[in-house]
């Protein structure tokens, strides 16, 4: 199957098409996807970086929407075209992940990305196909230890240094997104599919969350 030339952002992988295994990460920004590129299996596993926060693509006009560069680079990735053109069984990738930076604004770049997927590619929802990474919050390291235990919450974080702290000394850290976690933490947590946090965006979820952050304010 020939498909077009990739956008110049795109780390991709080797193997496409229905059925290959093949994954795109989508993460914030250079830094991050240059960590994700690093730990990541390039045999199927793709990245590609957003450059800021999306565009609202439920509020924005359709010819917006589709000159916007990272939809159009994100189109261009993943194949089928989009709108009511869009094909799924074209998709060059089995599974989209949205992996963000552990924060609010990561959160909302999820969301704001979801709007696009609910507005374009709709069908990727409908088949399970879209899945959000969970990535860890912060790590604590232990007096004398040489692995640091991983949180996924402050709360979180809080009760392992308070639970550590009581057999010792303890440094406990808050990741700055992506490019600040351990690299074989990263892989473990968000990029190997039999270790890492993940769960499928059904449409109804998808829905449900964007209608959260509307009426919790503007979504960009």
């Amino acid at each position: 199957m020939n498909f077009p030339r990739r956008p110049l952002k795109l780390d991709d992988c080797q193997t496409h098409g229905r059925g290959s295994g093949s994954e795109l990460f989508l993460v914030e920004g250079d830094s991050a996807a240059d960590a994700v590129s690093r730990v990541r299996n390039a045999a199927f596993q793709a990245v590609l970086p957003m450059q800021g926060k999306p565009l609202n693509a439920l509020k924005a006009s359709d010819k917006k929407v589709a000159g916007h560069p990272l939809f159009k680079a994100l189109a261009d990735a993943i194949g089928g075209g989009s709108g009511p053109r869009f094909e799924v069984a074209a998709c060059r990738y089995d599974r989209i992940l949205l992996l963000m930076d552990p924060d609010a604004d990561g959160i909302h770049c999820s969301v704001l990305m979801l709007m696009f997927f609910q507005r374009w590619m709709p069908t990727l929802l409908d088949a399970g196909r879209i899945e959000l990474v969970r990535p860890p919050w912060g790590e604590v390291l232990a007096a004398g230890a040489v692995v640091p235990r991983v949180a996924f919450s402050e709360p979180e974080l809080q009760l392992l240094a308070d639970g550590l702290r009581a057999q010792g000394g303890v440094v406990a850290r808050r990741y700055r997104g992506l490019a600040a976690i351990d690299a074989q933490v990263l892989h473990a947590t968000c990029i190997a599919p039999a270790s890492r946090h993940t769960s499928i965006v059904t449409a109804a979820q998808a829905a449900a969350m964007i209608r959260m952050l509307s009426n919790g304010g503007p979504a960009g």
